[in-house]
């Protein structure tokens, strides 16, 4: 059985992100494990680009390097904004091997509570002892599928994280469920790939982000009216995006404003650069499904206008509702100890969880620190804040077992 400081469960942007920071910590032992950036290698298509812009889409490293134009000169390779899934894959990689080479790529099966720390179990049943975990493990244990088609098999209804590639669907008449962004790209995908797509969403318009609004912001008043509306964390609408850049700011107002901040700047939107690939794509809102049923190797639509329809196949862009028991790899007692709202943890300085010790990143924090966390950007945030929190347990660890510090940490403070 070996022993660590800390133990960060999860190699995505949060997870690396994290041990980079943790690393600069001089003595602390920091073990990360993890697949280095599965999801966005298993989980999104072929094809896709970043909703997010270019100065929201670098990982935070603690020299502020390590960006995407760092890579870019790095690999030689030219790209730009809207950034490719595969490059951005790419950039991950290379940052892991930069900022935490020693990552350990084994699965965490369990973590469980154990005297003053944690348990971890490995896949090859190995165990380690941890003083303090950081889990970072992303959102695909927190897909949501629809009551009304819980009863169809894979090979009808599917969420759009299970697909890698759509050449499959060629020919196939296929229906979209969603407004938002993984919705919206995927039938884009589905139809260069030959796919009869339509799209019905209940929303009654969809939103394009970069929208007339912000154009003529942009070109009309100016780049300094348009800073003063816009934060570079390209989060929340026009005024709204310099509040949630400023986590620290959110945490402060009352729940209900906290509540209105989250829904205005993270409701299901579509990147603008969408709207000329779906001009041949029918798009029906205001529409929802209300049974589907299996129909001789297809599957039977009836929606809430009482029409009917037959398809080959349902994509579900129904994206994810975060409910942090849902990560397998926690013991249920540990789970069941986590105080939460609505499945979203609730989370104190350092993203710590009402269990001493156990920290959580990404997209569960957005109810304690808001939208911004549900973004890459959100990485140079939370890793500071974390940092932060961590440095001063260890200096005050240090300083009770009577150990002189030899120098002072000097931490950048989280961003206001």
């Amino acid at each position: 059985m070996t022993a660590c400081d800390v133990a960060i469960i999860g190699a995505g942007p949060y997870g690396l992100s994290a041990a980079a920071h943790l690393l600069t910590i001089k003595g602390l032992d920091v073990h990360t494990f993890g697949e280095p950036m599965t999801f966005w290698q298993s989980k999104m298509p072929r094809g896709m680009l970043l909703r997010s812009g270019w100065a929201a889409s670098h990982i935070a490293e603690p020299s502020e390097s390590l960006t995407l134009d760092d890579f870019r000169e790095a690999s030689g390779t030219y790209f730009s904004s809207p950034v490719p899934l595969d490059r951005f894959v790419e950039y991950g990689l290379w940052y892991q091997r930069q900022a935490v080479p020693g990552l350990d790529t084994r699965k965490i099966m369990r973590v469980e509570s154990s005297g003053n720390g944690f348990r971890l179990i490995l896949e090859d049943k190995e165990s380690v002892v941890a003083s303090r975990v950081v889990v970072a493990a992303g959102i695909s244990s927190f897909t949501w599928r629809p009551r009304e088609f819980a009863g169809l098999p894979a090979s009808l209804a599917s969420h759009t994280s299970e697909h890698t590639g759509f050449e499959e669907f060629a020919g196939k008449e296929v229906l979209v469920i969603g407004g938002g962004q993984s919705a919206l790209e995927s039938a884009a995908l589905l139809h260069e790939n030959g796919a009869e797509v339509e799209i019905v969403a209940r929303t009654q318009q969809i939103r394009w982000l970069g929208g007339l609004v912000s154009r003529t912001i942009h070109r009309g008043l100016g780049p300094t009216i348009a800073k003063l509306l816009y934060a570079p964390t390209d989060v929340g609408p026009a005024g709204i995006s310099q509040i949630v850049a400023r986590p620290d700011l959110v945490r402060r107002f009352p729940r209900s404003i906290q509540d209105l901040l989250r829904k205005r700047s993270i409701r299901p939107a579509g990147a603008r650069w969408l709207v000329s690939r779906l001009k041949d794509v029918p798009i029906y809102l205001k529409r929802t499904v209300v049974l589907a049923t299996p129909a001789g190797g297809r599957v039977r639509v009836r929606f809430d206008d009482r029409t009917e329809r037959t398809f080959d196949h349902i994509f579900l862009g129904t994206g994810y509702r975060v409910d942090v028991s849902k990560y397998d790899f926690l013991a249920p007692k540990l789970a069941g100890a986590i105080s939460r709202f609505q499945g979203y943890p609730r989370l104190t300085a350092g993203f710590e969880t009402s269990v001493p010790g156990l920290h959580i990143l990404g997209a569960p924090a957005v109810w304690s620190f808001g939208p911004l966390m549900q973004f890459v950007v959100g990485t140079h945030y939370s890793s500071r804040a974390l940092l932060q929190y961590v440095a001063r347990k260890a200096a005050r660890n240090r300083v009770r077992a009577g150990e002189p510090l030899v120098r002072e940490l000097e931490l950048s403070r989280p961003h206001d």
